[in-house]
């Protein structure tokens, strides 16, 4: 393996994987690498939103080495800096619904999305109270003409 250097050194080596020698020269990321939710979730929305701007200024500095040609370091860097936008975005996502969510909590009334999905048959079907209404066309015919009940002789 290279020894320690600055940020902006390159360096070299050699490694021997399964016989296979592979050698070139490469540049150190300048930071600490992917970005994982787990490490994210107790950070408070001031630091989420600014680490947010700072991985989408260094996504927009990778983009520019990739049209002017940068190193392949830089350029397999633009994927690992995506994925941590996205880790980013989605705990941002997740904390703004959990708020929601205690918000929201004894309310009569929920957003759409907060709501139970269920099924769509369900969703639409009639509730009790609507099944039991009857019209007056109906409540007349139901007086006029009761259920009849027979007795059978044993």
């Amino acid at each position: 393996m290279g020894r320690a250097h600055t940020d902006t050194e390159k360096w070299r080596y050699t490694v021997n994987y399964a016989g296979v020698r592979t050698s070139g020269i490469f540049y150190k990321m300048s930071s600490k690498g992917r970005v994982y939710c787990k490490g994210l979730r107790g950070k408070s929305k001031e630091d989420l939103y600014k680490q947010l701007d700072t991985l989408k200024q260094e996504l927009a500095n990778l983009r520019v080495a990739q049209v002017t040609g940068g190193m392949p370091s830089k350029l397999s860097k633009i994927r690992v800096v995506r994925r941590s936008i996205a880790a980013v975005n989605i705990v941002i996502r997740q904390t703004i619904k959990a708020n929601l969510k205690k918000f929201y909590e004894n309310k009569k009334y929920k957003p759409l999305d907060m709501r139970l999905k269920k099924t769509h048959q369900i969703r639409k079907s009639l509730t009790r109270h609507e099944r039991k209404i009857r019209t007056a066309k109906q409540q007349r015919k139901i007086r006029l003409n009761p259920k009849r009940r027979y007795a059978i002789k044993a």
